[in-house]
């Protein structure tokens, strides 16, 4: 099967995967206590799917039985831009690089499709593919193969594309021959604990999702805790700052599909505050951001409102504090609140 694992990786490569390794199902038992714990801790604040799958997610061999082997997939989305450059910009809204173009499940998915029918036309066998829908741990799985480690900031790093990958898997019934796993290369460096805005990371290598950025802005529902909002910044939806200051990015490589480098860009908060449903699906067709809806959007955008220091923007959260989602209107109350005393503190 050695001759056939290496047709796999070029045909990965050719795909525009950016690395492709093996592993097998079982490669990650360490993953069952630490899930446990995450889940007992409480850490994963509303996502109470990671709670109800945890049988499956804690060991990957009882997601699929009859798997014998798991090709484990990157496909860069390194930005071309510094994306922490929106931060310095507080009447625009931050979004987060992955959800800047079309929605990556929808892309990787056809790539590993297709990769997956090339091997069973090549080989036999059965495949199952996945991407970031079911309750595979991909980022254990992604070291176990040795394609990255999971840094200090909990998200998968190679010394060969940085930390800007999508991860997708390939299981199947064929016996493929592992590769080794990666080891630790993070050192003494802190620079993805250290500028996190809302202290998300207790200790290294753990997460608390219930101060995470990209958890309060797209996971968790109704009102966030007002402790945390000014944290949040003008991030609308998701942050980047712990993958954007990896310093192994400095191997990053360009993203192989255009698409994930869209238009969303870095719009003004005062076109999305006005928002209405209909208004909000079309704009973010195709798009990540789409799913959350708009009243958790533009509960977001009124936390960057109130964030933003612009006594301009004081009319369209006003216009808002009467809204039919508790959450908006609260977020609108909050926002005029903090922009008076933004106000007053400048007229002294």
């Amino acid at each position: 099967m050695g001759a056939l694992k290496e047709r796999v990786v070029a045909q990965a490569l050719g795909e525009g995967f950016v690395a492709a390794r093996v592993c097998r199902p079982d490669a990650v038992p360490q993953v069952a206590d630490r899930l446990a714990t995450f889940v007992a801790e409480g850490r994963h604040g509303q996502m109470g799917w990671m709670a109800e799958r945890m049988h499956w997610r804690a060991d990957p061999s009882v997601l699929w039985p009859a798997a014998r082997s798991v090709i484990m997939l990157a496909e860069s989305y390194a930005p071309e831009h510094d994306p922490l450059a929106v931060l310095e910009r507080p009447e625009l809204g931050a979004v987060s690089v992955y959800a800047q173009g079309r929605d990556y499940h929808d892309i990787v998915k056809k790539r590993l499709k297709r990769l997956a029918r090339w091997l069973i036309a090549e080989a036999g066998g059965e495949v199952k593919v996945f991407v970031d829908t079911a309750p595979v741990p991909e980022k254990a799985l992604g070291q176990a193969a040795g394609l990255g480690w999971q840094g200090k900031h909990t998200n998968l790093v190679s010394r060969e594309w940085g930390n800007w990958a999508f991860l997708g898997s390939v299981f199947t019934t064929l016996e493929l021959a592992p590769d080794a796993p990666e080891v630790d290369h993070c050192g003494s460096c802190r620079a993805c604990l250290d500028v996190c805005p809302t202290d998300a990371f207790p200790a290294p290598y753990q997460l608390d999702a219930r101060r995470c950025i990209s958890y309060l802005t797209i996971e968790h529902k109704g009102p966030v805790d007002e402790a945390l909002r000014p944290g949040l910044g003008n991030r609308i939806y998701g942050c980047d700052d712990c993958l954007a200051v990896c310093p192994w990015n400095k191997f990053a490589v360009a993203a192989s599909d255009m698409r994930y480098l869209g238009a969303v860009g870095a719009p003004p908060l005062a076109v999305l505050a006005g928002l209405d449903d209909a208004a909000f699906r079309a704009r973010f067709s195709g798009s990540p951001i789409k799913r959350i809806g708009r009243d958790r959007f533009v509960r977001n955008v009124l936390y960057a409102i109130g964030n933003s220091g612009e006594a301009s923007l004081v009319d369209l959260a006003r216009a808002l504090v009467d809204d039919a989602d508790a959450a908006v209107a609260d977020a609108a109350r909050w926002a005029v609140t903090q922009l008076g005393a933004t106000g007053r503190k400048q007229a002294r």
